[in-house]
């Protein structure tokens, strides 16, 4: 049983290191570079995860997408949980 829940939930497993890969890596530079940030909270990246983690990867995924498109110099932002 075990083995197939791991397996059931492995596309999310799998966004989930992407999106902290991102994180960790690429998010930092930009910050760095552009001094951009988020203007929601939790963060886009952080409500991708949450979203995956609580919807599935699916569902999970196209909320993190529309919420990314959401983010942008015309939205007010604030907090947004999923």
């Amino acid at each position: 049983m075990k083995l197939l829940r791991y397996l059931w939930n492995l596309p999310a497993y799998a966004l989930i290191g992407l999106v902290r890969g991102y994180q960790y890596v690429i998010s930092p530079m930009l910050q760095s570079l552009a001094g951009a940030q988020c203007r929601f909270s939790p963060s886009c990246s952080e409500y991708f995860i949450l979203a995956v983690r609580k919807y599935g990867a699916v569902s999970g995924s196209i909320r993190g997408v529309w919420r990314v498109c959401r983010c942008n110099p015309w939205c007010k932002g604030g907090y947004d949980p999923p």
